[in-house]
């Protein structure tokens, strides 16, 4: 095979709309547009999301709450999670990530103190509740936040 035999694979490319181009196109005089009209218009046309006149659906749809868009969110693992690994561990987040126990790290992991804990472990991540911490420390292991 050489270069110039090469060709595009079949139904990959298109023949161009080539409009305005006399009525033996097809697609002459009103270049496919139709009589007037507000989409014969430059510039005509409806804006997305405008349903001629009738309420929007965006409007019409019942609005409740507030969405901060500035608030920290955190991915979240339970201390009893903790147990899989093995004493003197140091868990962080890509510790986590690998073991399949944070799918996305948001802003930082949260350690929540759900659950017991067995293994002597030293954890690294951006936030602990009160219980967490204690329940590391009683454990043995060490907290410290990233």
């Amino acid at each position: 095979m050489k270069l110039h035999e090469l060709s595009p694979a079949c139904g990959s490319t298109k023949e161009v709309k080539r409009i305005g181009r006399g009525h033996g196109s097809g697609n002459g005089k009103t270049a496919g547009k139709g009589h007037k009209g507000q989409n014969a218009r430059s510039g005509g046309g409806v804006r997305i999301g405008f349903e001629g006149g009738q309420m929007p659906l965006a409007r019409r749809i019942p609005k409740r709450g507030f969405n901060n868009i500035f608030a920290t969110e955190y991915a979240i693992v339970n201390v009893s999670d903790l147990n899989q690994f093995k004493d003197d561990t140091v868990v962080d987040t890509e510790l986590l990530k690998a073991a399949g126990l944070v799918k996305k790290v948001c802003d930082g992991v949260k350690i929540l103190g759900n659950g017991e804990l067995t293994a002597k472990l030293t954890v690294k991540a951006a936030k602990f509740s009160k219980s967490a911490v204690e329940k590391i420390e009683k454990a043995g292991g060490k907290v410290e936040v990233m």
